[in-house]
């Protein structure tokens, strides 16, 4: 048995970290990751005003406060659902901007001048202007597929022109600021000899927008991504990674971010719609029932630290209890170690996979209900199941089934690790001799 798990110890330290370690620093991956970072506070904003705008209650409520929130809600749709439209009902439009200008940085270009370009790109093919009016229809989720690739485009067009000196060259005096407009006007005008003539041909040919064409193409990948075999196999990757030392959940969360973000658009469009919810693998419920406490869901671990007989334990399970209870749980993987600790290297995969498997069943079968809403990643784990669902409270009972699932995967290796230490910790007494 042992020689297996150092082949698979082997495996993890010689193969699998060197390539997470390149694709985490790939510039184009880091760009993606940041740029939906950037546009964060836009998307939690706009999901509070949804869930606002739809109450969690039954028309039949007999409640007075549900019966004031229903009407509020009926009577002020169009003010409260403002918000909405103009944050996550755009959120494409951020997405865009926000990843070519986190491109352009890391080619030490000017970002802000690449964020505008690629708003415009963006603009151009997803959003045409019809009898003076632009159509938001694929400026929401559906076009996040498009944001992502007119980011990466456009700022690579830049790059490519400016490192081959192609451009308007005006003399030295005139202000810099005058300048970086003037080297704007190539690149605007390769969009136009390009992604426009591209956007005409798919509507000509296809009677679709350039978004809509892809997410024709990405509408399989997509389905797929939200089956159970998909949200198994992204979290044995991300926690195979933090078992090596690497962050995984920035590089599985910056991978899936794109189809996180595509499945609540839909989500929302089919809750504003008044039509049954059908995305289950969103981001909260990856952050919420998935890892509880953190990756590896180890809140349930910290809980049997604090009770631990070994000082060392005991002391990690202190440190990292108000931390875990946000979803921050470096102390407890840097501080037990979790990371190529083979004692512990089973419960932390297994228990975020039962958890998955488990709410996974659970929202399959309506017991409860799916996400609606963005929710701050440190928002503590019940709450933000609830937050996250519409304030549907079964998310948080089921939050506290599955903490003592983990709880309960986590404890005879506990036991294994705590003798383990023990046997460290008790000092070793040597028999005196007395002298003659």
């Amino acid at each position: 048995m042992s020689g297996i798990s150092e082949k698979v110890f082997g495996v993890i330290e010689n193969t699998i970290t060197p390539i997470a370690g390149r694709l985490s620093s790939q510039r184009h991956v880091m760009a993606i990751r940041d740029g939906f970072i950037s546009a964060m506070p836009f998307l939690i904003v706009g999901s509070f005003m949804l869930v606002f705008a739809h109450p969690p209650f039954s028309a039949n409520s007999s409640w007075a406060f549900a019966q004031w929130w229903l009407r509020m809600a009926a009577q002020y749709e169009t003010v409260i659902m403002m918000p909405y439209n103009m944050t996550m009902g755009i959120m494409s439009v951020f997405v865009a901007a926000a990843i070519s200008y986190n491109l352009a940085i890391s080619y030490k270009m000017n970002g802000f001048m690449a964020a505008m370009l690629s708003l415009m790109s963006f603009l151009v093919v997803a959003s045409p202007a019809v009898d003076k009016m632009l159509p938001v229809s694929s400026l929401g989720g559906t076009g996040i597929f498009t944001a992502i690739l007119v980011g990466i485009y456009t700022t690579e067009l830049m790059h490519f022109l400016e490192v081959r000196n192609i451009g308007i060259h005006l003399p030295e005096q005139v202000p810099p600021k005058i300048k970086q407009s003037f080297d704007l006007l190539i690149p605007v005008l390769a969009i136009f000899f390009t992604l426009y003539p591209l956007s005409l041909l798919i509507q000509s040919q296809f009677h679709m927008l350039v978004p809509e064409a892809i997410m024709a193409l990405f509408g399989p990948i997509i389905s797929a991504a939200d089956t159970l075999p998909a949200i198994i196999l992204a979290v044995l990757i991300c926690h195979l990674l933090w078992f090596a030392g690497i962050h995984g959940a920035v590089i599985v969360g910056g991978m899936l971010q794109a189809f996180w973000l595509t499945n609540l658009g839909i989500n929302q469009q089919e809750l504003t719609a008044g039509q049954p919810l059908t995305h289950i693998f969103i981001e909260p419920f990856w952050l919420f029932f998935i890892v509880i406490g953190g990756s590896g869901s180890t809140m349930g671990l910290v809980m049997l630290y604090l009770r631990s007989r070994s000082a060392h334990l005991r002391s990690i399970g202190k440190l990292s209890l108000v931390p875990c209870i946000f979803n921050i749980n470096e102390p407890v993987i840097f501080g037990s170690p979790v990371v190529m600790n083979p004692t512990l290297f089973i419960p932390f995969i297994t228990a975020p996979l039962v958890n998955a498997i488990i709410a996974y069943i659970a929202t399959r079968t309506d017991m409860v209900g799916r996400v609606i809403s963005v929710v701050p990643w440190t928002t503590p784990a019940p709450i933000g199941a609830a937050w996250s669902t519409g304030w549907d409270f079964r998310a948080a009972v089921l939050v506290l089934v599955l903490l003592a699932v983990s709880t309960l995967i986590y404890y005879p290796f506990f036991k294994i690790y705590e003798r383990q230490l023990l046997a460290q910790e008790v000092p070793v007494h040597e028999p005196q001799v007395q002298e003659a």
